[in-house]
């Protein structure tokens, strides 16, 4: 007989399998000169100085163990980093460097979550906060989002879904997959709701340098009375197009980032030497990068809104990160935005991704990454209207 342990844990495998993303990966092997506007990976390298950061590092031996926390320099210039970019004030233990940000959020789950706690996440938002919940027996409450408020999170939406169990609220600012960001005047109050009800915020500002027009980030740590309950999540991934090298942090209150270290040793012991220097000199070097980034994926984002403008196709205004989120719904196709995706991969050979992998409570919407340079991304825009319109026809010729 099987124990529930074990169901569960099947049941997470079958999810596995049977994944979109999987499909659709699947699909693209068997396909030539497919454009990807799928990942949330930057196409752009590392900046030299950083790669030569880390080249070395390793030439004067960084190949072992490090301090659970983080090497101190790195600690000190993220520290010195967050001030400067309107965050808390954070002292070095305040700080912990993980492998990554998605590790953060299965560390803060299993340090914070107990079973039957509520963890509250906007719908759609990025799935392995989910994921990290149900390694808890944590109860996920999802707060839908849609194009009323161009997919940003309210504090008037997230009011009802707070119970006695509620714990965490998470707060992805910029958003993912929407692309959307939380004006500042409405983080206040999702701040004063979460201080109302004695509620951990998890302030996920990975995206929080790449915004766009007059659109910027409200760190919550930064506000009065919301240190001590809150926990930001960054990194070096997008900002610093470093995905590979594996490197992010979490910031936060003393008494809650000690214990969670504890859990982060276990996990990984430290994370990576080498990308710890790395990151070093992406926080304490020069950054006129991190802008060059940011014009290059303003440029895609004005072409797939341009594209998409041709086809008709509505989309909430893309605000920082680097996604548009788009409504398949709104060409008239009567299909769902999953089964779009296989059609737009198998035959136009683009490859997006359906809102329904980030939670999406509709089956509308789809993803696309700005991460291929900007006359690849007019390609696929012309890809797409042909599929658009082949499809028109299909449903047109049904109809007869």
């Amino acid at each position: 007989m099987s124990t529930p342990n074990a169901k569960r844990l099947a049941k997470r495998v079958k999810l596995s399998e049977e994944h979109l993303i999987t499909r659709m990966l699947n699909i693209a092997e068997g396909l030539e000169d497919v454009i990807k506007l799928g990942r949330g990976d930057p196409d752009l390298d590392t900046p030299p100085h950083i790669v030569a950061a880390g080249q070395k590092a390793l030439a004067e031996g960084a190949t072992h163990y490090t301090h659970p926390l983080g090497i101190l320099p790195l600690r000190e210039a993220i520290a010195e980093q967050i001030r400067t970019y309107g965050g808390a004030d954070y002292a070095v233990d305040e700080i912990m460097v993980t492998p990554g940000g998605q590790h953060g959020m299965f560390v803060i789950a299993l340090a914070l979550l107990n079973p039957g706690d509520e963890i509250i996440v906007p719908c759609p938002g990025y799935n392995p906060y989910g994921q990290a919940a149900e390694l808890s027996d944590a109860k996920v409450v999802k707060v839908p989002m849609g194009m009323e408020t161009n997919f940003t999170l309210t504090a008037e939406m997230i009011e009802p879904h707070i119970t006695e169990r509620s714990k965490i609220l998470v707060l992805i600012n910029p958003n993912n997959p929407t692309g959307t960001v939380t004006a500042p005047d409405e983080v206040r109050k999702i701040a004063a709701l979460a201080e109302k009800h004695d509620l951990i915020v998890i302030s996920d500002e990975i995206y929080a340098r790449l915004t766009f027009g007059n659109h910027t980030v409200q760190s919550v740590a930064a506000l009065p009375g919301m240190k001590e309950r809150t926990i930001t999540l960054s990194g070096f991934s997008k900002a610093y197009a470093m995905t590979g090298w594996r490197i992010g942090y979490l910031a936060g209150p003393r008494d809650l980032i000690t214990p969670m270290s504890e859990i982060n040793h276990a996990f990984a012991i430290s994370t990576a030497a080498v990308s710890q220097h790395a990151a070093l000199a992406a926080a304490s070097g020069p950054q006129e990068c991190v802008e060059e980034m940011r014009a290059t994926y303003d440029a895609r984002r004005q072409a797939i809104c341009a594209g998409l403008d041709r086809i008709g196709m509505s989309y909430a205004e893309p605000q920082g990160g680097f996604y548009v989120y788009a409504d398949v719904s709104s060409l008239g196709l009567g299909i769902t935005a999953g089964t779009f995706c296989e059609r737009l991969l198998a035959e136009g050979k683009v490859m997006m991704y359906p809102g329904t992998i980030y939670g999406d409570h509709t089956d509308d919407f789809v993803r696309m990454s700005m991460t291929q340079p900007v006359e690849r991304i007019n390609e696929a825009m012309a890809r797409m209207a042909s599929v658009v319109e082949t499809i028109r026809a299909e449903s047109h010729e049904a109809a007869l």
